[in-house]
């Protein structure tokens, strides 16, 4: 364990708000989780004794004291807003103080660092590169993700937990979006800082970043693995895969949508289109671990191999 170069890594200014996200996400997913079961035991109660909801207000909050239960917008919601301003403000004002910002000499062309990363927040991207094709996952995902991220609204049409934290009743979004941006997305953006190192290969927290280190990993296509070498039956054989992929991976979440009576009615309201766009950006979105685990694990680099993309 190099834990002097581990430290070096994690303290460059680049890296800090990596290291924060790893602290921040988990804490305020956990705090949010935590209002929301709160709720729903809330909801469970009142479901079992109606007389009880004469008694509480719809803005009550039962883990808060009796005095804090009715939160009104003033003063109480602008005077906790103005004191979160001032406080980061002055975290923002420290940070710059006592950070230096991650700047460095003019490009040199002669010259190229290794390992050579973008900015933290397209590190996703970067690493992203590794298992897809560049026009695959410099262009079609990220479009793909930004369309699926402006008509979620459009698909999920549950008309509870509007104004209120709840779980059960909300299950889809908040599922997908920790799927989508925690195990995804924030996952590609660790990997990308702590763990890619020299020539982007990878190296385990902790262990040396050897520049010298030289690794000779054949990456081989799922056709040429089978023994199909000539243009056509490769497009067709990937063809077929990609195809079956979608096929499994549209049943299985249909089966995990209809596991529960609930999410059976939600079902029953989606229309045959927002149906089906669902299911379309969710099998896209699953087939990001997919690919990533048949490359470290089986050294597959494309499924997929046509003279237009390569998948």
């Amino acid at each position: 364990m190099d834990l002097h170069q581990l430290w070096t890594i994690l303290s460059t200014p680049d890296n800090v708000p990596i290291v924060l996200l790893l602290f921040v996400v988990p804490f305020y997913t956990w705090y949010g989780l935590r209002q929301a079961f709160a709720n729903d035991r809330l909801i469970a109660q009142l479901e079992a004794d109606p007389e009880m909801a004469k008694t509480h207000h719809r803005k009550t909050q039962p883990w808060r004291p009796e005095w804090a239960r009715e939160v009104h917008v003033w003063p109480f919601l602008l005077r906790i807003e103005f004191l979160a301003a001032i406080i980061l403000t002055i975290i923002l004002m420290v940070w710059s103080i006592t950070l230096n910002a991650p700047l460095e000499e003019p490009a040199n062309p002669t010259l190229t660092m290794n390992p050579s990363k973008a900015p933290w927040y397209f590190l996703g991207l970067q690493e992203m590169l590794v298992y897809f094709d560049p026009w695959m996952a410099g262009v079609v995902m990220p479009s793909l993700i930004i369309i699926g991220l402006m008509v979620i609204p459009y698909i999920d049409t549950n008309p509870l937990g509007n104004g209120y934290y709840t779980f059960k009743q909300r299950k889809y979004s908040i599922l997908t979006f920790v799927f989508g941006f925690i195990v995804l997305w924030v996952t590609m953006i660790v990997i990308g800082t702590l763990i890619r190192g020299p020539g982007w290969m990878w190296f385990w927290p902790g262990t040396t970043w050897d520049h010298n280190r030289l690794i000779f990993e054949v990456n081989r296509d799922l056709p040429d693995i089978v023994g199909l070498h000539t243009r056509v039956p490769k497009i067709i054989f990937g063809a077929i895969v990609v195809a079956a992929y979608c096929v499994l991976a549209a049943i299985g979440i249909h089966k995990l949508i209809t596991r529960t009576a609930f999410n059976r009615k939600i079902y029953a309201r989606m229309s045959v289109l927002q149906y089906t766009t669902m299911q379309i950006f969710l099998v896209i979105m699953l087939s990001l671990p997919v690919k990533i685990m048949i490359r470290l694990l089986f050294r597959i680099k494309y499924v997929w191999v046509t003279p237009w993309f390569n998948i």
